[in-house]
């Protein structure tokens, strides 16, 4: 019994060890997957902890339910406008994009190492996919602007291309373990039937789940336990029935986080917390499962498949996959550098350990060096390569501190208590003429000890406290009156973002009248926004850039899905490869 406790004392001391040790990683801008993966190999055997631990199948089963909370998380907060606007690229790149870095890195490892080609694309498919915690962990950590579009094809690329990297390490496993040295085209029927497998059941269990939340009646705690359930049964009954769990999990979270939902906001702080702890454990047991003494015989090696995956077969990959969707180069190189190796490599690294390989616990130790390299490298890189690139847009505004209070779920109205602060834009204008999206309403303000009516009150305060019933559609738009407000001047925007700031609202005819430019006739008539709307449609996001005429304009902000703000750059560069040329022809001689 003491011995019982002994390991669960353990277990809250690293647990701890990792929360403190996120604090410190924040300030000196560390990647904390990197962090967390140190303190793990720290508590080893090979470590001042000398903890023992080399259960594959253990490893391979925890991480396997940690990476399911992971991608449902994930899915809880993608937005369907986000789904709506990079599915295609995002699809592209999670499965053309992850073959054919698999394939460089299997070439540069037949050419250089005489390796069987099938062992060659197995380590090829373990290192290809990029990590969803690491992406979606360190934009957030460091607090990156992109242009919308950018930003989602990014966050939903990392959570689709896992069913990929899954299904190819298997092939080749299967292949090795067979001695089967062809691949036939039953291959691609068996990748179409699981991917049609797991994206039917993550749709219907996603659904199932709303039906389930908004029919039974529970104390409010049991909501996110019925949640979580339901996410795991979909992830593990459709790996059970031959399906692609993960792609599942992440559509069933996608499914669930878009719709009314009862106790939503229960759940999303419950998985909010779950996958933090998933996070943690997931990457300390990784640390454990790592003896560092016997990585230097794989680590020249390993170090060079890192090399070759980040500065050729990632960017080759994300080059052919992005050129047909309008990207910049710019954008395409930013993309690539972003492709962080984080557990998925090293949990899919256990599958050939676990399937009986021989060459398992090398493969195993080989990913371990490929993360580390990916995230000391590139983690701690990304916002030095966003502004080398100049793909970071001027900083969004502050959120606007919040609390959701859960409504009725057949109401289809939320109830949002905002803290007003300093500088927000809704004390810009008096109370009666905040343009607040149509059907939001100011329902009461909370100032000091006192309840006050709308009606009452000329104009909202710093401090009050603004209790908001607004549509779910509209829940972004209104976060963004109440955030700080945007105050970018032409001084503040990375290069070429914008030789002048204007409101959205100017009309052309006023630009044209004020700046002398060539402008097309049909456009005369329209706001800046209107035009904007024009020539992009409904996929409208911060950093889009459209050329009018001779000029260009690109957008600062937005506030929910109206352009308030752009930017007018009057000499606009080539883009692309042309772009680099010019600027090469542009450069004085020495």
């Amino acid at each position: 019994m003491e011995f019982e406790f002994t390991w669960l004392v353990v277990a809250a001391l690293l647990i701890l060890a990792s929360v403190l040790a996120h604090l410190v990683s924040r300030r000196f801008g560390a990647p904390i997957l990197l962090v967390f993966l140190l303190l793990g190999m720290l508590a080893g055997e090979d470590g001042p902890g000398g903890i023992p631990f080399n259960d594959a199948h253990v490893a391979f089963l925890v991480g396997s339910m940690a990476l399911a909370v992971i991608l449902f998380d994930g899915g809880l907060r993608t937005p369907i406008a986000a789904i709506r606007v990079a599915w295609a690229p995002a699809l592209v790149l999670a499965t053309l994009g992850v073959v054919v870095t698999a394939g460089v890195v299997a070439l540069f490892l037949g050419l250089a190492f005489a390796m069987d080609w099938r062992r060659a694309m197995l380590i090829g498919s373990i290192v290809a996919s990029t990590d969803a915690a690491a992406v979606f962990g360190l934009l957030g950590q460091h607090g990156i602007g992109l242009r919308d579009r950018l930003r989602a094809t990014l966050e939903v690329e990392s959570g689709a291309n896992d069913p990929m990297g899954v299904f190819l390490t298997i092939v080749f496993v299967e292949m090795l373990r067979q001695n089967v040295e062809t691949l036939s085209w039953s291959v691609l029927a068996q990748f179409a039937e699981q991917m049609g497998i797991g994206m039917a059941a993550g749709i219907g269990g996603g659904l199932m789940l709303v039906w389930l939340m908004n029919r039974l009646e529970m104390t409010g705690g049991l909501y996110p336990i019925l949640a979580f359930a339901m996410a795991m049964l979909v992830f593990a009954g459709t790996q059970s029935v031959g399906g692609s769990g993960f792609l599942a999990v992440y559509a069933a979270g996608v499914v669930f986080g878009n719709r009314r939902v009862r106790a939503l906001q229960l759940v999303g702080r419950f998985f909010d917390g779950l996958t933090w702890l998933g996070q943690i454990g997931l990457f300390l047991m990784l640390g454990l499962l790592i003896t560092p003494s016997q990585l230097p015989a794989q680590a020249p090696a390993a170090f060079l498949v890192a090399v070759v995956l980040i500065l050729l077969a990632r960017p080759l990959a994300v080059i052919l996959s992005l050129s047909p969707f309008g990207f910049t180069l710019r954008e395409q190189l930013f993309v690539a550098w972003v492709g962080l190796r984080g557990a998925v490599p090293i949990f899919l690294a256990l599958i050939p350990l676990v399937a009986g390989l021989d060459a398992g616990s090398t493969m195993l130790k080989a990913a371990f060096v490929v993360v580390l390299v990916s995230l000391a490298v590139q983690g701690w890189t990304i916002p030095f390569v966003a502004r080398l690139l100049r793909v970071a847009l001027p900083p969004t505004p502050e959120p606007a501190p919040r609390l959701d209070v859960d409504l009725i779920h057949q109401l289809d109205r939320d109830l949002i208590a905002y803290e007003v602060k300093p500088h927000s834009r809704a004390t810009d204008w008096k109370l009666a003429e905040l343009r607040l999206p149509d059907r939001v309403r100011v329902v009461s303000v909370l100032r000091g000890e006192q309840v006050l009516s709308p009606e009452s009150l000329e104009r909202l305060q710093a401090d009050d406290i603004a209790l908001v019933l607004t549509p779910p559609e509209h829940n972004l738009a209104v976060d963004r009156w109440f955030s700080s407000r945007f105050a970018s001047t032409a001084s503040d925007l990375p290069e070429n973002a914008g030789d002048f700031v204007l409101d959205a609202d100017h009309l052309v005819r006023e630009l044209v009248a004020s700046y002398g430019l060539a402008m097309a006739a049909e456009d005369m008539p329209l706001t800046l926004a209107q035009a904007l709307h024009r020539r992009l449609g409904s996929a409208v996001g911060r950093g889009d850039r459209v050329r009018i005429g001779t000029v260009e304009l690109v957008i600062l902000d937005m506030i929910g899905d109206e352009v308030r703000r752009v930017g007018l750059i009057l000499d606009p560069a080539p883009r692309g490869w042309r772009g680099l040329v010019a600027k090469f022809r542009r450069a004085p001689a020495p």
